[in-house]
């Protein structure tokens, strides 16, 4: 699933005349990099919602052909990550799937990330696995930091008052199972 449908309210005033998908770094849109990342994944089949700007990116994506595209249309409800999610769930299927930010860049390691989420992955543990990256070497990051990990590998959402070394990166594998009992409708 790929998080597309968003205002780009942050990308202003590039996003007055594009969705935020679509908006250009070093010459190729940012939802070109993630689906780029998604097929050295494997992945053969991704879920885009869309919003703000929908049928200029249906139009680009009608020109990929892999990975297959499915539209997940959010036209008359803008749904927010958690209700986009929901609302795409019969078509991403009972097994867990990534979910990726339309506009996140990562620099890769001497792993592709996806994939190395994936072998992490253990669905009788988790629910979800998310991308984290260190805030002291996130380009452009300047805040306090999302999360805090245990020795475990669990992480802590960071509190009002603190400051914790890790940020979200946009990527996350997620069972379809986190969402049961999930609200109707727009939700985070």
């Amino acid at each position: 699933m790929v998080l597309a449908a968003g205002l780009g309210t942050r990308m202003k005033p590039l996003t007055l005349t594009r969705p935020k998908a679509l908006v250009e770094v070093a010459g190729r849109p940012l939802i070109d990099r993630v689906l780029d990342r998604l097929l050295v994944a494997g992945v053969e089949e991704a879920v885009v919602n869309v919003h703000h700007h929908a049928d200029m990116l249906e139009r680009h994506l009608a020109q990929r052909r892999s990975p297959k595209i499915i539209i997940s249309d959010e036209r008359s409800l803008l749904l927010d990550s958690g209700g986009g999610l929901k609302k795409a769930l019969p078509r991403l299927g009972e097994r867990p799937f990534y979910a990726v930010n339309s506009d996140t860049i990562w620099i890769e390691g001497l792993r592709p990330n996806l994939p190395a989420l994936a072998e992490a992955f253990s669905p009788a543990r988790m629910d979800a696995l998310l991308l984290l990256a260190a805030t002291s070497s996130s380009c452009g990051y300047d805040g306090r930091g999302d999360f805090s990990l245990d020795a475990d590998g669990r992480i802590a959402r960071r509190g009002d008052r603190q400051i914790v070394p890790f940020v979200y990166a946009g990527a996350a594998i997620l069972t379809p199972e986190l969402f049961a009992g999930a609200p109707e409708g727009p939700f985070r």
